[in-house]
């Protein structure tokens, strides 16, 4: 029942959130008794950039707004639109573009290496490790994900 909810969510959010500029990364839905959650992942849509606060504000006002005119959502439910967060994995080749020139951590089955993301493309990716340019296989990669460094 929720997947059916979260799927026919995605159908009506994404024109609306790709309406106010930015990617529909994903919908979550929980119910707890009567109450339920309503997870919405909002992302640019792609290349370089950083998601801010008005954009995930705007984002809230045309999904609340459409979930209003929509109800498809029945009895009480509380909304959540966010960004994907800071240290987020990557799992898609958007992701991984959206990422470069961030601090990323790779794993493959020999190692786990962390540097900044220099490019990527169908097929591979390349991190400056410790001043090195690393060129590695995109179907060798087993995990990566952003990492914050402070």
């Amino acid at each position: 029942m929720a997947d059916a909810l979260a799927t026919r969510l995605t159908e009506l959010l994404t024109p609306v959130v790709e309406g106010v500029g930015l990617f529909l990364e994903g919908v979550e839905t929980t119910r707890a008794g009567r109450h339920c959650a309503v997870r919405v992942v909002v992302d640019l849509p792609d290349g370089e950039g950083d998601i801010d606060l008005d954009m995930v504000t705007a984002a809230t006002g045309a999904v609340s707004a459409a979930l209003d005119a929509a109800d498809p959502v029945k009895g009480q439910y509380t909304l959540e639109v966010l960004s994907p967060g800071a240290e987020r994995r990557l799992t898609t080749p958007r992701h991984l573009r959206r990422a470069v020139g961030h601090t990323v951590a790779v794993t493959t089955a020999g190692a786990t290496l962390t540097g900044t993301l220099l490019a990527t493309d169908a097929d591979t990716l390349t991190l400056d490790v410790d001043g090195a340019a690393t060129t590695l296989p995109l179907d060798e990669v087993t995990e990566a994900r952003t990492v914050v460094v402070l």
